[in-house]
């Protein structure tokens, strides 16, 4: 994050896709990042199927399609909203509508909306869980599999109060 703060901002869409590609966790996945959208408001994930995401039947192996879609939203809400909250990662759930057999893409999005509510909510309350839904589709836009991701943000303050037992 702090080379994202000092380098010019036509740069920080390539430097987040390298970033994400270059991290080991997230390059075992089998998947990469193939776009960042310039307003930093999209991430495009892309799972090929090759020898490292093939499963024993030949598609694409379920734990490819549910990983890759792992850290795109938090990091987008983390980059929206900054330094005063905390942001992770609570549950995620996978549905498989059909199985993968060529390359299949999803896009994490925030809107301005999204983050303007995100803003609001947590002024009347401490924390809040959001449900971000990705589709992961192939290059005709018929959908393989649906990731439902649980992300917690909460105010910094009242998330260390409540780890060191202050608050319930």
């Amino acid at each position: 994050m702090f080379l994202l703060k000092k380098c010019p901002q036509r740069w920080k869409p390539f430097l987040i896709r390298y970033g994400f590609n270059l991290h080991p966790a997230y390059r075992r996945t089998g998947g990469r990042v193939d776009y960042v959208s310039p307003d930093l408001t999209t991430i495009r994930v892309r799972v090929p199927l090759n020898r490292g995401t093939r499963n024993l039947v030949g598609t694409i192996f379920g734990g490819s399609l549910f990983a890759v879609t792992d850290g795109p939203h938090p990091f987008l809400l983390i980059r929206a909203l900054g330094r005063d909250y905390v942001i992770w990662d609570k549950a995620a759930s996978i549905q498989y509508k059909r199985p993968g057999r060529t390359t299949l893409y999803g896009d994490c999005t925030i809107t301005a909306e999204e983050i303007a509510e995100v803003k609001d909510i947590l002024t009347r309350q401490q924390e809040v869980d959001r449900v971000y839904r990705i589709e992961l589709k192939d290059e005709s836009g018929v959908v393989h599999s649906v990731v439902e991701r649980t992300v917690y943000i909460a105010n910094k303050d009242h998330y260390k109060q409540k780890k060191e037992g202050g608050t319930q």
